[in-house]
């Protein structure tokens, strides 16, 4: 159990919002009657501080000037914000990005949960010119926090927030790694200590303490309590079971609540109905010739737009408002323009767009919509109400909610409150009840500090100042999903592979469960990564330990868990280092709210540690880490892999076994009369047991890699070894990610990258060699990719310099063609990096002979989409124009792969900060159609569209495995 801080004197709620923070507090001295908001300072203007009681969760970046010391160091600096880097938060920071958004930090808490980002890097603001500085969600998280921690100290100075019981709220769909990154900001803001509470929860616990002693008379009729809590960036959906006790004979007596289920994470609230908006108005503001705006202009439109929403969804709206979009430069009058924006039409658009009428059997529609906006992974559909009727039909299939409670700033629109309840009402077939909440915008935060009060944490403080205890109600229910561990366990290939429930639902915080019925051997000092998913399934009881087939809906995939496993204390020798020890899996979820999970040693005895005793390691443990920057795999339907958790090795299909025993005799230990032209033979001798490779799928191709990965020494026996070696390992581990453990496969093969090439005589090896990285190249890090990047760009100077001298002449250090293949692969590195390579390149289609694969890299090396990288790495539009322009100089009909560079560096993606002008678009479109193009590449310039097979395989340089798809 956390202990309390030994001089806390309050309870603290911070919901920290994606439009808004707010921070609610009650001393722990009272009876829990007073609960307060506090007011945060904050520039409201150049010239003026108030006193508000919402923050706005925005962060703007001056440029060089714009902000004078007196101004961004008042009321106090935010966190990070220097003098060459001034930044403001708050209700000011937002207004000066109305006006210029490329500077404005927005939505970080939606950022915080995008898996598809590495969240802890420098991306926001998203889309900003290079000269604008960037911080990571992380560290506009930390500083939203700490300039609330700022406004309280200034308040108490003899009671620090730092010292005091701090309860922060999170989104209830909000996964592991979200959370550990959540509390990562509030340990930047020098919070350590915080305890994390789902939101619908703290909006819930509000209504309770407001009703006082007439709670169980107001809840008398309730059974089951839907929660909607629809905020700047999420909407969440939570059930609570009301149960009462027949045998209590007091009216007043509390009945049971339980939170029973939680909805899958949502990205759509306010931000959506803000571009949704903007969307309707563009039209209003284009100039001759444009279809869109410019991503700034869209941007100071979107803003614009959400300024209007807040004042004609208020409870003493106005008719209409005037959207004034001002023009830019020069040209600022002429090209300023305004729309009447009306009341009527906000409420309808929205209450259509995002509340239409749904039949309770509906789905959420999985055709991407308009509202795409600026980097973050919208839902394809906007419709609230089909993701509601999903929810309901997963975890309130016998008994619909006859009460509910709806939160967030949106339903101060009463249409929207009307049409939800209509909805509800409609698929219930009778009333349903709707639990007045008075202040929705503050619910969230005043919740969290009345949850706060009823921690066993404050009943200790409170007993230590010799304060009365607090009867306030709770809601229980523990873990709000369950969390298993995927597990190799596959009996034939292709089949779906297995979870092991390491915690329940339901499971209270505080509680340890230890699988003492299944043990793992593990080799210590090495990296192990362990893959979790979480189900979300109300309607099945799970026990910890069980097995279960992950498939259908209901699963949520998380971050890793990865770690190296230390030796014990003290060992030296290499063999100690090796040892592998027997261990036990724990998990806990948190008094904190967050999963843990620990590998524990069985008795605490080690295997093989030498010298070391059991007594030496009594009690070793582990704790495990979400690996916040890794991908989590797919683990659901077809696309089920074969990897290996806690090294289970299953059972192998007979055409397996024979493959992998071949493997054996070319690559094995044995001395086998083995001859040159059998080695070169042994792709062809695998496609006879196994069929074409093409169709070798993602759990073949990587137990065949592992077999080649035991056997990786015997590659240096003779030149056909290693190429034969190089080439089927590359092509069973291509990409080098998406399937289980390929992160562990990575650092294995990374080491053979430090010893290399073996044969460096043989221009065919060196070929092979960066064929091979090549093909994983997807899975290298930044650093990684770096270092073969540098390495590639002098062999490719050698080659070069060899082909001119020698006329005709072939490079010994491998193909000259392969290599640049090999560095339009790095996406992992800035961009800069690969815009001077490639006008290298340019530079080399100026003389005659150039392979036209140079195109294919230009192309590569400046797409719109990443195959595998982060999307912050793309190549700016204005950086990768120089390479588009060069494309359009040549004749299509000619050169087909200068027009798929083209396609590629054209292509829409739905994100206005790394697509195109429409100007330049419809440049390229009208040269596509007049040489002849296809039509599917047509398409992919003219509308957000997925590759199909060939355009991915033409891009890749390789087909991906059967079965695998990469994420952005």
């Amino acid at each position: 159990m956390t202990n309390a801080p030994a001089a806390a004197r309050f309870v603290v709620g911070i919901d920290l919002g994606t439009s808004n923070t707010v921070a609610a507090f009650a001393p722990l001295a009272d009876r829990g009657g007073g609960i307060e908001l506090l007011p945060i300072a904050q520039r409201s203007a150049a010239d003026e501080i108030t006193e508000q009681s919402l923050l706005p969760s925005v962060r703007y970046h001056g440029a060089a000037g714009e902000l004078g010391d007196a101004t961004w160091q008042k009321p106090w600096p935010a966190l990070g914000a220097d003098a060459q880097h001034p930044a403001l938060i708050g209700r000011w920071a937002r207004d000066l990005g109305a006006a210029v958004p490329s500077r404005l930090v927005a939505s970080a808490k939606s950022w915080l949960s995008h898996g598809g980002v590495d969240r802890s890097a420098a991306i926001l603001p998203w889309g900003a010119p290079e000269e604008v500085h960037k911080i990571s969600p992380v560290q506009a998280s930390a500083g939203y926090l700490a300039h609330v921690k700022a406004a309280w100290n200034a308040r108490h100075p003899d009671a620090p927030l730092a010292r005091q019981i701090v309860v922060l709220t999170v989104p209830a769909s909000f996964d592991e790694g979200a959370r550990a990154l959540t509390l990562q900001a509030a340990e930047q803001a020098g919070l350590p200590r915080v305890h994390l509470l789902e939101e619908p929860k703290a909006a819930f616990h509000d209504w309770l303490v407001l009703q006082g002693e007439q709670l169980a008379q107001r809840l008398r009729d309730s059974r089951l309590v839907l929660v909607v809590d629809v905020g700047g960036g999420t909407t969440d959906l939570t059930l609570i079971r009301v149960e009462h006790d027949a045998s209590q004979a007091r009216a007043h007596a509390l009945p049971t609540l339980t939170r029973i289920a939680v909805g899958e994470h949502l990205m759509l609230g306010g931000d959506n109905m803000d571009l949704a908006l903007a969307h309707r108005l563009e039209a209003q503001f284009l100039n001759a010739g444009e279809q869109r705006l410019a991503p700034a202009r869209f941007a100071q439109l979107v803003q614009r737009c959400r300024l209007a929403k807040i004042q004609l969804l208020a409870a003493d709206a106005p008719d209409s408002v005037s959207v004034t979009l001002l023009g830019s430069g020069s040209r600022l009058m002429a090209q300023t323009r305004s729309a009447a924006l009306s009341r009527d039409e906000v409420r309808s658009w929205i209450v259509e767009g995002f509340l239409p009428l749904a039949a309770r059997g509906d789905v959420p529609q999985r055709r991407q919509g308009a509202l795409r906006g600026f980097g973050l992974p919208y839902p394809a559909d906007a419709a609230i109400s089909r993701h509601l009727a999903q929810f309901l039909a997963q975890h309130a299939r016998e008994e619909l909610p006859d009460t509910v409670l709806l939160n967030g700033g949106v339903f101060h629109a009463h249409a929207l409150v009307e049409r939800l309840t209509q909805q509800l009402s409609t698929w219930r077939g009778d009333a349903v009840r709707v639990l007045h909440n008075p202040h929705p915008d503050w619910a969230v935060a005043r919740g969290a500090a009345a949850y706060g009060l009823t921690l066993d944490e404050a009943e200790k403080a409170r007993e230590a100042q010799g304060a009365p205890a607090v009867a306030l109600p709770r809601i229980g229910g523990g873990a709000a999903r369950s969390y298993w561990l995927v597990l190799r366990g596959q009996d034939k290939a292709g089949s779906l592979p297995q979870g092991l429930c390491l915690l329940p639902r339901g499971t209270q915080e505080g509680t340890r469960i230890t699988l003492t019925g299944r043990r793992f051997a593990l080799r210590l000092g090495q990296a192990v990564r362990f893959d979790m998913v979480a189900g979300n399934h109300s309607d099945q009881v799970f026990q910890a330990g069980q097995l279960l087939d992950l498939q259908g809906d209901g699963w949520v995939q998380l971050p890793p868990l990865a770690t190296v496993l230390q030796p014990p204390h003290g060992a030296q020798d290499n063999r100690d280092h090796r040892s592998s020890v027997e261990v036990q899996l724990q998990a806990c979820m948190t008094e904190v709210g967050t999963l843990e999970v620990r590998c524990i040693a069985v008795d605490g005895t080690p295997q093989n540690t030498g010298e070391h005793s059991a007594q030496q390691a009594l009690q070793q443990q582990w704790l495990l880490p979400f690996d916040l920057r890794a991908q989590a795999p797919d683990v659901t339907g077809d696309d089920a892999h074969d990897g290996a958790m806690g090294r289970a090795i299953s059972r192998q299909s007979a055409a397996r076994q024979a493959a992998i025993a071949q493997i054996e005799r070319i690559f094995g230990n044995l001395a086998q009369d083995v001859g040159a032209k059998e080695v070169r033979q042994l792709r062809q001798s695998l496609e006879r047991i196994l069929g074409p490779r093409e169709s070798w799928d993602a759990p073949l191709l990587r137990a065949l890699f592992d077999a080649l990965l035991a056997r990786a020494k015997r590659r240096r026996r003779s030149a056909e070894h290693e190429r034969v070696w190089l080439n089927l390992a590359g092509w069973c581990l291509r990409p080098g990610v998406g399937a289980e453990l390929d992160a562990w496969r990575i650092e294995q093969v990374w080491q053979l990258y430090e010893q290399g090439i073996a044969h460096a005589r043989d221009a065919a090896n060196w070929t092979e060699w960066w064929v091979f990285w090549r093909r994983v190249a997807a899975g290298l890090n930044e650093a990684q990719q770096m270092q073969v990047l540098e390495d590639v760009a002098g062999q490719m100077q050698k080659a070069v310099q060899q082909t001119t001298q020698r006329s005709g002449g072939k490079s010994t250090h491998g193909s000259y063609e392969d290599m640049l293949r090999l560095f339009a692969a790095m996406e992992a590195v800035p961009w800069q990096y690969r815009q001077e390579m490639g006008q290298w390149m340019l530079g080399r289609l100026q003389r005659a002979g150039e392979t036209p694969q140079t195109w294919w890299a230009i192309g590569r090396l400046a797409a719109r989409l990443p195959l595998a990288a982060n999307a912050h790495l793309t190549m700016p539009p204005q950086a990768a124009t120089e390479f588009l322009d060069a494309t359009l100089t040549e004749d299509w009909r000619r050169n087909e792969t200068a027009m798929f560079a083209a396609v590629q560096i054209m292509r829409m993606s739905g994100d206005r900060a790394l697509d195109f002008p429409d100007a330049q678009r419809e440049q390229v479109l009208a040269k596509l159609r007049a040489s002849g193009a296809p039509a599917r590449w047509i398409q992919l310039v003219q509308s957000v569209q997925d590759m199909d097979a060939d355009d991915r395989k033409r891009s890749l340089g390789d087909s991906l495995p059967p079965g695998l798809t990469l994420l952005h």
